[in-house]
């Protein structure tokens, strides 16, 4: 009613109804809706000035339709203001925004004016009403949603396209300052990021284990890229962890930000050792060289309890599970005791002139990164027993549990498990 009684007058006024006759061309009238919200920076605004002009009798079907699809790319101003200084992932968003509603504007004036021209709408010239204008930009968005739900996978490549990464730095763009504003949100997002680090170097470790069975430059560059992305990974985390620190956490978060900070420093160490294993296995195909079949047998074994710890480590962390973190000790100790077995065995096998020592440096290797690897593992599982229990001391801990029932009946199987090859 107040927006009424304020644009009543203007029906006397033959300017203002000239204007809205202009604004019989399509592409004007999109425009000025456009201009118009981005203005007052509120569609729902303009759209009850426009639902009040429409009460004096003088806005047509045919003046309104183009501004309410103008009314509709203007709204996007605010969400254009608000990724101005933020990261690219928002900007993105705000791109997202801004192509729904253009490609939906541009969609909806070809196949309403393609329909005009080829059957010629009677009602264009006749009054609208509020509730028609109501109806027109329901009707628009809800063609819209339907038109690009099916291609939101499309909108990401676009907005990704026009909103390009600079640096490597910019993927961990969420990791926005102004979440520090609310420490809860941004320990949610640290976890949900030291996860898919965890799941960065388990699967660089995994492809360096491969190397081993069949040697691939592919693989060798992706070992070497993951190794770039689990450094920045450390550095950003890290940062924004000690940053989080000093904003006034409950004991429970302070748990989880000590968890996070130790856990991606064992990460990345197992990208390095990742990249030494690579090292090791492009030697081995640069060389031509190949262990002997009793010294293959026996790193089959190691490779597949190595593939278990890894696994077993990164899925408690990733659950935060401190039972299936118990598992992961019993099985350090198993490749600890198949690494000196090995290690042994190769002495042997050196002393009969069966292993080179050229090839003996390279096992020496191996095994080390092995054991280091095996070690990390370990230290990720405590700490998520850490995080469950402030008062546990990590190395009376690991003491005390050797002398556990419970571990040497865990620690016998996989022992049993993983049994190396009776020597010939």
């Amino acid at each position: 009613d107040l927006m009424k009684d304020a644009v009543e007058p203007l029906s006397e006024v033959p300017a203002f109804t000239q204007l809205l006759t202009a604004f019989q061309n399509p592409l004007l009238g999109v425009l000025v809706g456009m201009v118009f919200t981005a203005v007052i920076q509120s569609s729902s605004a303009s759209v009850g000035i426009l639902q009040a002009l429409a009460l004096t009798g003088s806005v047509s079907f045919g003046a309104a339709i183009p501004i309410i699809m103008g009314q509709n790319i203007g709204t996007c101003i605010t969400a254009l203001i608000s990724s101005i200084g933020v990261s690219r992932s928002a900007k993105r968003v705000a791109v997202v925004h801004i192509s729904f509603n253009v490609i939906g504007t541009a969609v909806c004036m070809v196949l309403f004016y393609g329909a005009n021209a080829l059957v010629g709408f009677t009602f264009l010239d006749d009054p609208i009403g509020v509730v028609g204008i109501a109806l027109c930009h329901s009707a628009f968005n809800i063609f819209t949603t339907a038109l690009l739900l099916p291609f939101s996978r499309q909108l990401e490549k676009l907005a990704r396209r026009l909103v390009r990464s600079e640096s490597r730095k910019e993927n961990f763009a969420f990791l926005d300052p102004l979440l520090l504003r609310t420490p809860g949100v941004a320990i949610s997002e640290c976890v949900s990021m030291t996860n898919q680090m965890g799941a960065l170097a388990h699967k660089s470790l995994l492809l360096s284990l491969e190397q081993l069975n069949g040697y691939s430059e592919t693989r060798e560059a992706q070992i070497l890229e993951n190794e770039d992305k689990l450094d920045i990974y450390e550095d950003r985390l890290g940062s924004y962890l000690v940053e989080i620190s000093q904003h006034g956490l409950s004991m429970k978060d302070m748990r989880t930000v000590s968890r996070l900070l130790h856990a991606i420093g064992d990460f990345e160490r197992i990208g390095d050792h990742a990249v030494n294993i690579q090292e090791s296995a492009q030697e081995l195909h640069d060389k031509g060289l190949r262990f002997s079949d009793s010294a293959e047998a026996e790193i089959s074994v190691l490779l597949d309890a190595l593939r278990d710890i890894l696994g077993q480590a990164f899925s408690c962390f990733a659950a935060d599970d401190p039972h299936a973190a118990l598992s992961v000790e019993p099985l350090e100790e198993t490749i600890d005791r198949l690494i000196e077995e090995v290690r042994m065995r190769h002495i042997q096998r050196l002393q009969t002139g069966e292993c080179t020592i050229q090839l003996g440096f390279i096992l020496s290797d191996l095994l080390t990164n092995f054991e280091r690897v095996s070690d990390h593992c370990s230290n990720i599982a405590v700490c998520v027993l850490e995080e469950q229990d402030a008062s546990l001391d990590r190395h009376a801990y690991l003491h005390n549990l050797k002398t556990d029932d419970a571990f040497a009946r865990h620690l016998a199987g996989q022992l049993e498990k993983y049994r190396l090859p009776q020597q010939a």
